[in-house]
């Protein structure tokens, strides 16, 4: 039996997992990991549980504004710098 959550109850989540966005975006394990790293992802971070949880909704949205101002040439810090004027 596998572990992961059916791509069903991930779009009903409202927090999920790098690994439940690799599949909800078709981006990168690494890419989103250097885009958490970078702050351009907002997350929780339970004590007790080290996994990061991202708010679905509002960073599928964030990843794909990102790949929109990258396939249109920024570069990452451009992209840093016009996310920090926008409200997440």
């Amino acid at each position: 039996m596998s572990r992961q959550r059916s791509i069903e109850k991930i779009r009903e989540s409202e927090y999920v997992t790098i690994g439940e966005l690799v599949r909800l975006t078709d981006t990168r394990y690494s890419t989103l990991k250097f885009y958490t790293e970078e702050g351009m992802l907002p997350f929780k971070q339970e004590d007790t549980n080290l996994t990061r949880r991202y708010h679905r909704e509002e960073t599928v949205k964030r990843i794909e504004e990102i790949k929109k101002m990258r396939n249109e040439g920024m570069t990452v810090l451009q992209v840093k710098e016009a996310l920090a004027n926008k409200p997440y």
